[in-house]
């Protein structure tokens, strides 16, 4: 059965999963009709789920229609999280980006479009580097006290100015992000360097989306590029040979688990920290299901190092800088094994 879990440092309780509704609609050419979406919704709800992602962009805006229709009969049931930032005009100048205008103009066409009198945890899509942090936070605080988001939480955006906004939230008291959507998988391990640790220091849950790399990790890729398949940019980007290798051994995992390679690569995310909350996609039932199967899958110590050591990545400046002996001892004066460290580090 799905447990559940406090998302951030509130008391809303999400399902320990989050279904992405991207592939709601057929608009982009690769997503599932209305038939096969409510299927995939019913399977989800069916498995415990409540936390349900989508944004004002997916699918031309089919995603939140359809998942407006869906829920209808329990609103209150569902944690719904959309988002706002990307272009609902190619027109219009302001009908994208962070700034106040286009944020109040995307939500409430997100609450039409969702047939909803509020919005549980609004995201800020991506960072759009024009708009200040303040301006950002003072139109999402706006909205919680106008009673149409209740949390809000930022995707795509560097560390710092997610530390930045938090720091200014709290000192004034505005609603502060209490969840971070970013790309993790085993072969996108980068966010470890500043944007995990920010995260854990502030109590905020992930969101990973990609977690499965955008499907390199479920296997099918493992003896090479298929020919004739057109891949995606990012599937592109991802056609690495270490990449290749990190597939080939989560598939070797999920032999002896008697479980598939997607379960594998979900459940070592999930085991990374408790605040990760990984979204899975699908465009059929079949996938869905395999997705869910990960509530079963549970990676040993040994497999779990395995995995990190196939796929550690080089941390940089002044991370690795920070770990060398040297330094540790003219830092810390030569206690550091005694000294309590609080847990920033995911």
């Amino acid at each position: 059965m799905m447990q559940y879990k406090l998302f951030g440092k509130t008391g809303l309780r999400v399902s320990e999963l989050c279904l992405g509704t991207m592939t709601f609609g057929q608009e982009w050419g690769t997503g599932a009709d209305k038939a096969e979406s409510q299927r995939l919704f019913d399977a989800f709800v069916a498995a415990g789920g409540n936390f349900l992602d989508t944004a004002n962009r997916y699918t031309e805006g089919t995603s939140e229609r359809w998942l407006g229709e869906f829920v209808a009969d329990r609103r209150d049931a569902f944690v719904i999280a959309t988002k706002y930032g990307l272009y609902d005009s190619l027109e219009d100048v302001n009908a994208s980006g962070n700034h106040r205008k286009n944020m109040m103009r995307s939500v409430e066409n997100s609450l039409r479009r969702l047939n909803t009198d509020y919005i549980d945890l609004l995201w800020l899509h991506i960072w759009d580097n024009t708009t200040p942090i303040e301006e950002v936070l003072r139109g999402m605080d706006d909205l919680v006290r106008s009673g149409k988001v209740h949390y809000i939480g930022i995707s795509d955006t560097p560390a710092w100015i997610v530390a930045k906004g938090n720091a200014i939230a709290e000192l004034r008291g505005w609603s502060s992000f209490v969840g971070l959507q970013i790309e993790y998988s085993l072969i996108e391990r980068t966010p470890e360097r500043d944007l995990l640790p920010m995260a854990a220091h502030f109590g905020m849950s992930i969101t990973p989306w990609s977690p499965l790399g955008a499907g390199l990790l479920t296997g099918k890729y493992n003896q090479g590029m298929i020919q004739g398949v057109r891949l995606s940019e990012k599937s592109l980007k991802f056609n690495k040979p270490q990449n290749l290798a990190i597939a080939r051994k989560v598939s070797e995992i999920a032999t002896t688990l008697d479980a598939t390679s997607a379960q594998v690569a979900l459940a070592w995310i999930r085991a990374k920290h408790p605040m990760m909350i990984p979204i899975i996609g699908a465009r059929t039932l079949d996938q869905l299901h395999d997705n869910l199967g990960v509530l079963t899958v549970q990676l040993s110590d040994e497999q779990l190092q395995t995995l990190d050591e196939i796929s550690a990545i080089d941390l940089g400046f002044p991370h690795e800088f920070m770990r060398l002996p040297a330094v540790r001892t003219n830092a810390l004066g030569g206690f550091d094994e005694r000294i309590q460290h609080r847990p920033y580090q995911v």
